[in-house]
């Protein structure tokens, strides 16, 4: 294994999945000012618009499954923690190998063969919500459960790469696991 190409692969994917997740950050700004806004003007002046009130669930919707990747990029997933904090960096390389390859990309890859036709009949659909006055783009809400487990999946394959370089005692670059 060439440390230096790895390195290199799990850094673009961390990388990518950084600027991802701070991008799609945003939205909880967004969706804040957003519900702050409807909540004004339901109680304030008696208006109301649907569709306003469902970009909150997409953004919602957005935030947690195309920020998943981000959050385990930044090791900021909860987990319970009694004998990870104390192993050493290559008792934990081992754990996020295994973890990843036994645990995470199968979910990955489940989620994403579950999801697929759900996704393909609501794009051949051009789906749009229900409500009236609601948004059209319910396509692009079901994708975004494509996305999550392509994102997250990518990521798990940055902590293997790094695992196995941990793991091999070779250096590492950029943020750990």
């Amino acid at each position: 294994m060439n440390p230096a190409f790895v390195n290199k692969v799990s850094s673009v994917i961390d990388r990518s999945n950084d600027v991802i997740g701070r991008s799609i950050a945003w939205l909880t700004v967004i969706m804040v000012l957003t519900q702050f806004a409807v909540v004004v003007l339901r109680y304030l002046f008696n208006v109301g618009w649907i569709a306003m009130q469902e970009s909150i669930i997409y953004m919602h919707a957005f935030v947690f499954l195309i920020g998943a990747a981000y959050t385990l990029h930044h090791d900021a997933h909860v987990r319970v923690d009694i004998f990870y904090h104390r192993m050493s960096d290559r008792g934990k390389a081992r754990v996020d190998l295994l973890g990843s390859i036994f645990l995470l990309l199968p979910v990955c890859i489940f989620i994403f063969m579950m999801s697929w036709d759900y996704v393909v009949q609501s794009w051949s659909l051009l789906e749009g919500s229900r409500e009236a006055g609601g948004l059209p783009g319910v396509f692009l809400l079901k994708t975004s459960m494509l996305l999550m487990p392509v994102l997250l999946g990518l990521q798990g394959i940055a902590m293997i790469l790094k695992s196995l370089v941990i793991i091999s005692g070779e250096p590492t670059t950029g943020k750990g696991r």
